[in-house]
C-alpha cells in the first residue's frame, strides 16, 4: 500500500488547482500490479476541470489496464478526502465492490480504508447492462 500512497503524493504535486487551492492526488493499481497516478486539474470554466481519480483511470486505461485493484487518494492537510460521487461511479466501471480505497493525509498517513461498496452501496455497474 505504501507504494500506492507515494504515487498519489507524487501525483498531487502535479495538480493544477489555482482557484480552489485544493490539491488532490490519486493512484490506482491495475490487474498487472502497475500503479497509475493522477492529479486534479481545474479550469477557469469550473465544470470543465477533472478529478485526480479520473486522471488516474485515464492513465490506467491508456497503459492497457482493465481493472482497478486498489486505490489511494489524498488531498490537503489532515482532512479525510474520499472520491466524489462521480468518481466513485467512474471507479466502479473498472472495479468490484471489494476494492480498497485508502484515504490519506497530505503527508501520506493513512486515515481510513473503505471498500468501494461502502462508498457506493448497491451500485450500478457494467453487469447491470448485460
Amino acid at each position: 500500500m505504501q507504494d500506492l500512497i507515494k504515487a498519489a503524493m507524487v501525483a498531487r504535486k502535479k495538480s493544477h488547482a489555482p482557484y480552489s487551492k485544493f490539491y488532490v492526488g490519486a493512484a490506482m493499481r491495475d490487474e498487472q500490479g502497475r500503479i497509475h497516478g493522477g492529479a486534479n486539474m481545474e479550469n477557469a470554466a469550473y465544470p470543465q476541470g477533472w478529478c485526480a481519480e479520473c486522471s488516474a483511470i485515464s492513465h490506467l486505461v491508456m497503459a492497457g489496464g482493465t481493472q482497478i485493484k486498489e486505490v489511494a487518494v489524498l488531498g490537503n492537510g489532515d482532512a479525510l478526502c474520499t472520491p466524489c460521487g462521480g468518481c466513485r461511479q467512474k471507479i466502479r466501471e473498472f472495479a468490484k465492490g471489494d476494492v480498497k480505497i485508502h484515504c490519506c493525509t497530505e503527508a501520506g498517513d493513512l486515515i481510513q480504508t473503505f471498500t468501494l461498496e461502502q462508498l457506493l452501496p448497491a451500485s450500478f455497474g457494467p453487469e447491470n447492462l448485460q
